[in-house]
């Protein structure tokens, strides 16, 4: 029993970290995505947690059934023809893409407040990521075990430390602050959307690996519950600190900057950490892709993938990845209804 609980949590933390990343650690993410919007916020958050529920499950459900091994088999299973193509084809590009950006923030943030150089940082995260990546799955387990409880404890420490300084914030107060963007159900669909379809590339070979499905529905739903108490939490941060957060890149960071130099010392360490985390699923999720596309050892595609993605990170993707983001996350929403209407015609 203790076993079944542990293995639970541990994929609820796989599923976390993958989604969680440096974006919606540092509070960039949902600032873009649901801030804007106002109070009508917290139901998109709401929304896309409903929907991380309910994809997870038919997602490991497909994955089980078929034994997939790969985003790739799931995508041209439910989405055969061109569309299943194009929508392999940007997923691989955006995780890899991802990936080499995520190398280039570890130098740029090792360079900024170390004023070391940037290849420190990039070989640091590269050294580190090819350890854990050839523990395979193992590995990903192991090292979301520990980032998400961190993450928990540091996002927990700042929404307390607020409340009691701030006492003045309720409902009322909440409800009062001005929107300055409109369509908070679309952008919540299309967050959910992107989502979804980068984490398919985990949960596809997590399920194939364990093959427990009552664990691994299980592990999905607390992790999606998870994920959205986070959500809540820093987007009530981000909206009680409206319109100061807009100005900077890590907003969270001129809320922590209040309370001392430890509470930033230990986002800014978070937010590192949940960079490994994502470029460790990336990477991963491409590997196992590489793996059954070109039919070599999942080894090899890792070490093939991090070979691409350094010189990537040279080049710097930042501007591309913003503009095509929402039109991913678009393809993702349409994989969404894809992948259910497959899953209810398989079920009938």
């Amino acid at each position: 029993m203790k076993e079944r609980i542990f293995l639970i949590l541990q994929i609820s933390a796989v599923f976390i970290g993958t989604i969680v990343g440096a974006g919606l650690a540092s509070g960039q993410e949902i600032s873009q995505f649901f801030t804007q919007y106002g109070y009508k916020s917290f139901f998109g958050i709401l929304i896309c947690c409903a929907i991380y529920i309910i994809m997870s499950s038919i997602i490991v459900n497909i994955s089980i059934k078929y034994r997939l091994n790969s985003y790739d088999g799931l995508i041209l299973l439910v989405s055969p023809g061109f569309l299943g193509l194009v929508t392999n084809f940007l997923t691989t590009f955006f995780l890899i893409g991802g990936a080499s950006i995520i190398l280039a923030g570890s130098g740029a943030l090792i360079h900024q407040y170390f004023g070391i150089s940037r290849w420190i940082g990039i070989l640091l995260m590269v050294v580190v990521s090819i350890i854990i990546l050839l523990r395979d799955i193992k590995g990903l387990m192991e090292i979301n075990s520990i980032i998400v409880p961190s993450l928990v404890i540091v996002i927990f420490t700042l929404f307390m430390l607020h409340l009691i300084f701030y006492k003045n914030i309720n409902p009322s107060f909440i409800k009062s602050i001005p929107h300055y963007k409109d369509g908070w159900l679309l952008s919540s669909l299309i967050y959910s959307g992107f989502n979804i379809l980068c984490c398919s590339g985990v949960l596809v070979p997590l399920s194939l690996s364990i093959g427990k499905k009552k664990s691994l529905v299980t592990g999905s739903i607390i992790g999606s519950l998870g994920l959205t108490a986070l959500a809540l939490i820093i987007n009530f941060l981000l909206i009680s600190n409206i319109p100061y957060i807009f100005k900077y890149e890590i907003p969270l960071l001129y809320i922590a900057n209040r309370f001392g130099k430890l509470i930033q010392i230990m986002l800014l360490l978070i937010i590192w950490l949940e960079m490994f985390s994502t470029e460790v699923s990336d990477i991963y999720s491409v590997g196992k892709n590489f793996q059954e596309m070109f039919h070599i050892s999942y080894n090899k595609s890792v070490f093939l993938i991090i070979l691409i993605t350094i010189p990537i990170s040279q080049i710097g993707f930042i501007n591309l990845i913003s503009f095509l983001y929402p039109a991913f996350g678009v393809i993702g929403f349409i994989f969404i209804v894809q992948c259910t209407i497959f899953y209810i015609k398989d079920t009938l």
